[in-house]
């Protein structure tokens, strides 16, 4: 009987401990549902929030006109062919920039960029080491501001050419008087005794490769 009562106590005290724990883990469990449900919800009005901040922040307008650096021929930029009177040669240039021409000079000018063609009689192709002997001392006397880059033979479409590459100082505005500094790039073409020269003008800076490039493989001789 005393057994029996003491084994009733223990399995009593066990139900008890048991309930103690089981209630003791759903408070735990509330606890925890609680805690995440808050950064559930934390993390959602974040990811709001960065969603509104993004979508307010302006973006590139496409359909934005394009801006040319001062110098940059725009990408846009129509040629048209020149042939002087004496049909020596042919070459495209920018549609309507300013045109002077003499019997052997043509110019085409657009602020500070220009294209100056000039042809004469030459008795034979200038090397790059005739250039620097005898051009380059030229230029250095009437260009102000000289200052010499390369003088080397590249290849167009009309065949080897002799290229000397300087910087320069323009002439003075005749608004603001003020002058720039140019880059400048000096095309030399020979073909039975002619030579034709086309030198190209830009401010320091600009990025003319691809037009400067088009005009000088655009040369060709009259037949």
């Amino acid at each position: 009987m005393h057994r029996r009562a003491l084994v009733l106590l223990t399995f009593g005290a066990l139900l008890v401990a048991t309930a103690c724990g089981s209630s003791g883990s759903k408070h735990s469990t509330g606890s925890t549902a609680t805690a995440t449900a808050g950064a559930t919800s934390s993390r959602q009005s974040s990811a709001r929030t960065s969603t509104t901040a993004a979508s307010s922040t302006p973006g590139p307008n496409p359909n934005a006109p394009e801006v040319s650096p001062a110098g940059d021929i725009p990408d846009n930029q129509v040629f048209v062919r020149y042939t002087p009177r004496a049909p020596v040669y042919s070459v495209v240039v920018p549609e309507g920039w300013a045109r002077t021409e003499t019997r052997a000079v043509a110019t085409f000018t657009n602020d500070f960029n220009t294209i100056r063609i000039e042809s004469n009689s030459t008795p034979a192709a200038i090397t790059a080491a005739d250039a620097r002997a005898t051009e380059v001392p030229e230029l250095r006397r009437n260009a102000p501001g000289f200052n010499l880059g390369n003088v080397n033979v590249v290849q167009r479409s009309a065949g080897p050419v002799l290229l000397i590459t300087y910087q320069a100082n323009s002439p003075a505005d005749a608004v603001t008087g003020k002058s720039v500094v140019l880059d400048v790039e000096r095309y030399e073409y020979w073909r039975n005794g002619t030579r034709v020269a086309i030198t190209l003008f830009a401010p320091h800076g600009s990025d003319n490769v691809d037009p400067w490039r088009k005009v000088t493989d655009s040369f060709a001789w009259s037949a």
